[in-house]
């Protein structure tokens, strides 16, 4: 933040002009300007631009003086102030503040709020009798409500918003035009009289207003399904206690075990069923309102089909006025609230789309008339005793920016493979998209070059530079250097791992040379293999890969990560234990496993790997957790679930190849056969592996320190969603006296990866 200090007397009569820029459109700035401005006697005026707010403060010294001290100190709630700088200019006695109208304005960066929670004030005026939006299901003010999603333009006014078809009536006018309104200049702004409306189709019947309402509660506690269209896009509730229901929203759904979100009606209500901190408290009943993930408590009355394979729930408290609504109904401890669509699919945002898309799901339809601009899902986060790990960055994050010390100009990168997102930069400030999926087929591709088309319409950032990942099948890939060809821009591939680290590094303001432990499923290595347990000695424009995990082959490939079983009769095979009496080597098909074996042998299909992940999958699978993968990271995430506090571990070996260490997990194997032999508890086993496989990571990384004279440690990759693996390795290392950086603005999972794209390619620009 900038100022530069006007000095007069304290009674001499200046003006100067105040540029402000951050989130200071549609969250209320220029009212609380104005009354600011009465406070301390100031004229003048305040007017939106592209990037910010422009104040013109005219009045005694000491009073403009203390006019923009506050100006930070007691900004409206939800606005947030990157810069401020002052000017002088010749007074020109103005006889009072006045708000004028937005101008388009070259220069400075656009900042758009994301969407915000309802506040407690409209909250209290939605279920207050008297009130004459009492249970209107769009009631806002500045303080709250849409925002990103609505957003089709800038500045931040209502013809730029999906509002725009909704003329205020009288009273809303009124409130709108009041400075001392909570509403003034609420672009959102409407009541029952003038704004949009709720619908409830049922089959051929439709119920509209209050109806609608009471008639979808009625339809959840029957154990129905109800699609319902929310700020950024659609969700598929249900009660979350019918454990019957549940299972038949995942078979209409195409999503067989994957933990499904929850929502209830407030923290006390969670308290019943899941295991609530301070901090998860705080972001429960926080303007964001992400998913939580909270460990389950016994007994609790969700149905066992709403996580069956996990410890934690995804838990979230309403955002909408209209969740408020559906909530307000004792019969219901908690809806589950899943997003609108098929498996692999784009979150469905329209009303006709989604009554095609999902018309197989749901059984109801809670419509409404306000159209979303753009899809955003919720955020995902998980409360660490090392802070916040964020797990999915979208609703109530997007499109705020990560600030980085370093100008990294104009870039677009457009991310990874699995839970894409894309990055746009401009200057210091990096723009990370709404999470997007797997980019695995046509509709999310498209889906995904619409978002980029859109954030770049309305950041009004034209990039200089594209950066993507180096495999050359991702469609990530394919699509970035097909529009740098066609715009003729610099293509920069930059190495998976390599981005992980970049993005900790630059989330953290490192400079130079660090180490980076970078741990995960699957990323192109540069000699052709999958990579994906690495430590690297990088900065932001190259790296040196000092140590991995031992290359196992993946028979079948893709196929390999669907099936961890592959992966644990090539880790048991390569220590001469498969034909131990165990239960794994028992079931294991030997038809099957001496095909792929041949395969294997071959070289057929059968890539090396150093990948974290598949060692979690065989892990899985020989402990009798996991044998096919329904979704991605499901074994992995099993093991963590299993683990039970235990002392002890297992072997493992690091040997140097050249100037390469090698960490091999071998002797783990050996450890787990006899324990399980031993008829030792699952838990246990669990247990120590993690010890081992976290004490192998911190020994690699001590002895590469010791070479390199590098103390500065980064943790990245999806392993480190892990809360054991992330928090002992954390530990382990600062006790060995390096200086451990992890993730809390962005996803250390693949959803973090396009920011490490841009900071590397804009290092590498020619």
């Amino acid at each position: 933040m900038v100022r530069e200090t006007i000095i007069h007397s304290d009674l001499s009569v200046v003006r100067v002009e105040v540029t402000v820029e951050g989130i200071v459109q549609g969250v209320g700035f220029r009212p609380f300007i104005h009354r600011l401005a009465r406070r301390y006697h100031i004229t003048g005026r305040v007017h939106n631009f592209s990037g910010g707010v422009v104040i013109q403060a005219e009045g005694r010294s000491a009073d403009v003086e203390a006019f923009v001290r506050a100006l930070p100190d007691e900004k409206p709630p939800i606005a947030r102030i990157e810069n401020i700088s002052v000017g002088e200019l010749d007074a020109v006695g103005d006889s009072e503040f006045v708000i004028t109208a937005s101008r388009e304005a070259a220069g400075g960066t656009i900042l758009l709020s994301p969407d915000v929670a309802t506040c407690l004030d409209c909250t209290r005026e939605l279920f207050d009798p008297h009130d004459h939006r009492y249970r209107y299901p769009f009631i806002n003010c500045t303080n709250c409500g849409p925002r990103f999603t609505i957003i089709s333009s800038v500045p931040y006014d209502r013809p730029n918003t999906t509002m725009q078809p909704f003329t205020m009536c009288p009273q809303c006018q009124a409130e709108y035009e009041d400075i001392n309104d909570r509403r003034y200049h609420a672009q959102p702004n409407a009541c029952p009289a003038c704004g949009p409306q709720v619908e409830l189709a049922v089959g051929n019947k439709h119920y509209g207003g209050e109806a609608a309402i009471r008639q979808t509660i009625e339809l959840l506690v029957q154990g129905k399904i109800v699609a319902v269209k929310g700020l950024g896009g659609f969700h598929l509730a249900c009660d979350a206690a019918n454990d019957q229901t549940v299972r038949t929203l995942r078979r209409r759904k195409g999503r067989e075990e994957k933990a499904l979100a929850i929502m209830s009606a407030s923290v006390v209500d969670i308290d019943t069923y899941a295991e609530l901190t301070e901090a998860a408290r705080d972001l429960l009943d926080g303007s964001i309102r992400p998913i939580v993930l909270l460990k389950k408590k016994d007994g609790a009355l969700i149905a066992e089909a709403v996580a069956p394979d996990s410890k934690y729930y995804g838990v979230m408290t309403p955002y909408t006025p209209l969740h408020h609504l559906l909530l307000d109904d004792d019969r219901l401890l908690a809806l589950v609230m899943t997003s609108g669509n098929l498996s692999e699919e784009p979150l469905a945002t329209d009303n006709e789309e989604a009554q095609s898309r999902l018309g197989h799901i749901a059984d109801a339809f809670l419509l409404h008339n306000r159209a979303i601009q753009v899809g955003c899902d919720d955020s995902v986060v998980r409360p660490t005793s090392l802070g916040l790990t964020i797990m999915r960055r979208a609703r109530g994050y997007v499109p705020f920016p990560v600030s980085t010390q370093k100008d990294l100009g104009k870039v677009l990168a457009v991310g990874a493979h699995l839970k894409n997102t894309f990055c746009l930069t401009d200057g210091r400030n990096a723009f990370l998209s709404q999470h997007i999926g797997d980019l695995d087929n046509a509709e999310t591709l498209d889906y995904f070059q619409w978002c980029v088309d859109h954030l770049q319409d309305v950041l009004r950032i034209e990039p200089e530079l594209i950066a993507h990942d180096l495999h050359p099948d991702y469609l990530s890939t394919r699509y970035a250097l097909r529009l740098a060809e066609e715009r003729g821009l610099q293509a920069v591939g930059v190495q998976h791992h390599h981005a992980h680290i970049a993005s900790c590094m630059v989330e953290n303001s490192l400079e130079g040379e660090a180490l980076g432990i970078a741990c995960d499923g699957t990323g192109f290595g540069e000699d052709g293999c999958v990579w994906g347990c690495e430590i690297l000695a990088a900065s932001y424009d190259d790296y040196r890969r000092l140590a991995h995990l031992e290359y196992v082959p993946l028979p079948g490939g893709e196929q390999a990560i669907r099936e961890p079983w592959r992966m644990a009769a090539v880790y048991l095979a390569r220590q001469g234990l498969l034909d131990e009496d165990i239960d794994f080597c028992r079931r294991l098909n030997q038809k099957q496993w001496r095909l792929l074996s041949q395969m294997i042998e071959k070289g057929i299909n059968s890539p090396l790997a150093s990948s974290a992940g598949r060692l979690f999958d065989a892990v899985a699978a020989i402990l009798g957790l996991r044998y096919i993968n329904t979704y991605e990271g499901q074994a992995a995430m099993m093991v963590e679930a299993a683990a039970a506090v235990a002392q002890g571990s297992y072997d493992y070996a690091i040997s140097e190849e050249g100037d390469l260490m090698v960490m091999d997990p071998g002797p783990i194997f050996a450890g787990i056969v006899a324990d399980l032999q031993a008829d030792i508890d699952v838990g246990c086993i669990a247990a120590r592996f993690h010890n081992t496989f976290v004490a192998m990571l911190a020994d690699a990384a001590v002895r590469a320190a010791g070479v390199t004279g590098r103390k500065q440690v980064v943790l990245s990759g999806g392993t480190f969603q892990n809360e054991l693996v992330l928090s002992d390795l954390h530990q382990q290392l600062g006790e060995a006296g390096l200086e451990v950086f992890i993730h809390q603005q962005v996803p250390p999972n693949d959803g973090g990866l396009s920011l490490g794209q841009a900071v590397v390619a804009s290092e590498r620009r020619i």
